[in-house]
């Protein structure tokens, strides 16, 4: 088979949806916890920055994978949840998980 018989159209464009340092660790985060604030999530992704954080969550938004609810009240609250679309990725996850669980080296750390 050569490559022009190969459509890397779906391939290319369900990794355009999830590339990025952390919309696969925000994903993660959505999966385990179901609903997150902005705060929540910051703190558990540790190093990421504001700026960082924010782009990449707006984009995950923009390609309908999470759903930000902002409630009106002061201080502002949002919360972040993954969408229908967001939740058919999770078997996706789950076995990257599953992979990892079964080769992580024993001295391997965050």
């Amino acid at each position: 088979m050569n490559n022009q018989e190969i459509d890397v159209r779906p391939f290319a464009y369900a990794i355009s949806l999830i590339d990025g340092k952390w919309k696969m660790h925000i994903l993660f985060w959505l999966w385990k916890n179901e609903t997150m604030r902005y705060g929540e999530l910051k703190k558990a992704l540790g190093k990421v920055t504001h700026k960082m954080l924010s782009h990449q969550l707006k984009g995950l938004e923009q390609d309908g994978i999470i759903i930000r609810k902002e409630y009106p009240q002061v201080p502002p609250k949002v919360e972040y949840s993954l969408s229908a679309t967001g939740k058919t990725m999770m078997p996706i996850l789950s076995s990257l998980c599953k992979w990892g669980n079964e080769h992580v080296p024993a001295n391997w750390a965050l």
